[in-house]
């Protein structure tokens, strides 16, 4: 079984989206196995996006990351990390296909509602980013 993390960003949280969103990954098969809502700080975000350090962008996705709360979780299931990428859709929601979570809920290329692992490798870093052992109950 594999493993990924799911961020609801932001701008989904502040619009009431967090459960349909994580449902839409439990309709495709995936089992939740950890789940929690934060602020996330400054210090993780840099973290978490440390592979965008020297992008343009890197400063308003750690500000817009950070702006306010955002729920994480982690959920498993055969090619999770494929299956949550498919089920979100490309990261420009105005390119994304119809059906997607970015078609259906993004409001631009930053505002786009989740952030899903891109790899097996990205997504244990990530899992371990933002849950301990003890918080994923498998």
């Amino acid at each position: 079984m594999e493993r990924s993390l799911v961020l609801v960003k932001p701008d989904a949280v502040q619009r009431g989206l967090a459960g349909a969103i994580i449902s839409r990954f439990e309709e495709v098969g995936l089992k939740l196995i950890a789940l929690k809502m934060l602020h996330m700080n400054r210090t993780l975000a840099e973290r978490h996006y440390a592979i965008h350090r020297d992008k343009p962008f890197f400063k308003n996705l750690v500000t817009y990351i950070t702006s306010s709360p955002i729920v994480a979780a982690v959920f498993e299931g055969d090619n999770a990390v494929e299956v949550i990428r498919k089920t979100m859709g490309v990261t420009d929601p105005s390119k994304a296909a119809t059906g997607t979570i970015r078609s259906d809920y993004g409001l631009d290329i930053e505002r786009n509602s989740t952030h899903g692992s891109d790899s097996r490798e990205n997504a244990a870093g990530e899992i371990r980013l933002f849950f301990r052992e003890n918080e994923i109950f498998a």
